[in-house]
């Protein structure tokens, strides 16, 4: 009986994770079917609006000054812009962030400097506020990473000739990309997303999500949404869903890109997934329900859903890897071991979809993909190692009450892997404690693997390979880098 039910279990949840494949593929086959179908505004504005650029900051001392220089390059009207820096820091952030403002005014820039001693809630709280006084009739913001193009705004603005379009998001592109092997990995993630997911969705009609950065909103479509709210930790997708509800459109313009800087380090990449996993999951018990009562075409109300819950992915994935060694040990025991060859299409369809999704992004935007293949494997691998700390995250967003925003260190990164210049800087994440569980895991699969020689089961070992490597990097270089 006990086999049964693990051999079960094991079956159950790898069908759970191959329907995750599944809609992997299904946007997939949507950016083909949709890719060449380019946004274009309907037409250009004859007098161009009024604009207020805000940058929500807090403790980037080594970034800010970067960020409004890149600001100031943008091409655009000064008698047409605004900038406003809501800065809520406690450190030396706060002169930097002041004398560079006052650098722009005097230079001609409407820049205001808007400091908040009460940080209530965080970065949705400082974009409340600071709407409330902004002069512009869209909102442009970028977070604190950011160094946008010059062409950005003017590549945007326009598309809101369309007085139903509510949202208009950009590219990120990455300043430090080839920085390091966890930063490549890290760029390649977020092209699939940027490159498949969001041409996918919105392309074909579904809704996608502002990223909270880089993108313009339309004053009126936050209002009539409900404002920025701070009850989740990702404001940026509650307020997305919130305005697409009320039937205002969004567009996205992968042409219009924004450089931004990734985490160098692990603990602070792993302290960004968090936030957005739990983020997720906290706007998935806030808006589900509201989802799926909404009158709104079958085929947008199923991608809600699957785009909604697609970090719950991370908590099958993790009992997946528990029950690894237990359906090893069933192929001692069962008498007819060629059902529990069940996996192996199971692995295949949904590690194909993967394999496929990004080396179509990478190709999309490189061309060329002979380093994407290399490094796919081990991506796929950092996606793995990095199930404990997400499945952490959507279980404290699905029952726990706390929305603290918890910023990602930027350290302004930009060079060579042979210039560590972070490491001796301030701002670290948190002592990953939940590292040594990651180590653990890796062990499990090396023993794992072991038994799979063992008892010949070949076919299996190259996925148990990346479970063990995605688990013993991320833990070890959680531990290693916080030293």
């Amino acid at each position: 009986m006990a086999q049964i039910l693990i051999i079960a279990l094991y079956l159950t949840i790898l069908a759970i994770l191959g329907l995750y494949g599944f809609h992997r593929a299904q946007l997939l086959w949507l950016y083909f079917k949709y890719y060449r179908n380019k946004p274009t505004p309907p037409e250009h504005f004859e007098e161009l609006p009024v604009v207020t650029i805000q940058l929500p900051i807090f403790n980037e001392k080594y970034v800010v000054e970067r960020l409004l220089e890149g600001v100031a390059t943008i091409d655009y009207p000064r008698d047409r812009l605004e900038i406003q820096v809501l800065d809520d820091s406690t450190d030396e952030t706060q002169e930097i962030a002041r004398k560079k403002t006052e650098e722009l005014r005097e230079r001609g820039f409407d820049a205001v400097y808007i400091h908040r001693t009460d940080r209530t809630g965080y970065k949705a709280g400082a974009l409340e506020a600071a709407t409330k006084v902004a002069k512009g009739e869209f909102l442009m913001v970028f977070d604190a990473d950011f160094v946008p193009n010059s062409d950005i705004l003017m590549s945007l603005i326009h598309h809101f000739t369309n007085p139903k379009v509510g949202m208009v998001q950009a590219r990120w592109t990455h300043l430090n990309r080839d920085y390091s092997l966890l930063t490549q990995c890290q760029s390649m993630m977020l092209d699939g997303h940027f490159v498949i997911e969001h041409i996918a969705r919105n392309r074909s009609g579904r809704f996608f999500n502002f990223n909270g950065t880089a993108g313009v909103w339309r004053r009126s479509a936050i209002e009539d949404a409900g404002g920025w709210q701070h009850d989740t930790v990702t404001e940026d997708m509650d307020l997305s869903f919130r305005a697409q509800l009320r039937g205002w459109e969004f567009v996205y313009v992968p042409q219009a890109v924004a450089p931004a800087e990734v985490p160098c380090e692990m603990n602070s990449f792993k302290s960004q997934q968090y936030r957005w996993a739990k983020g997720s999951a906290q706007t998935t018990r806030k808006l589900l329900w509201t989802v799926i009562k909404a009158d709104i075409p079958l085929k947008v109300k199923i991608e809600c859903i699957f785009h909604l819950t697609n970090n719950f992915a991370y908590l099958f994935l993790v009992l997946l890897a528990i029950l690894q060694l237990p359906n090893m040990l069933m192929r001692l025991e069962i008498d007819r071991p060629e059902l529990l060859l069940l996996d192996a299409p199971l692995f295949a369809a949904t590690t194909g979809s993967i394999v496929l999704f990004y080396l179509v992004s990478q190709k999309a935007l490189y061309g060329d993909l002979k380093q994407a293949i290399v490094r796919l494997p081990m991506m796929m691998a950092l996606g793995i190692g990095l199930s404990i700390n997400n499945s952490r995250a959507v279980l404290e967003g699905l029952f726990g009450n706390d929305v603290e925003f918890v910023r990602t260190p930027k350290h302004g990164v930009v060079g060579s892997e042979k210039k560590p210049v972070w490491k001796k800087k301030s701002y670290r994440a948190s002592f990953p404690v939940h590292s040594l569980l990651e180590i653990f895991f890796g062990l499990y699969f090396a023993a794992t693997i072991g038994l799979a020689v063992y008892l010949g089961a070949w076919v299996s070992i190259p996925f148990m390979v990346l479970f063990m490597v995605g688990f013993l990097y991320v833990g070890a270089l959680s531990l290693y880098q916080h030293r």
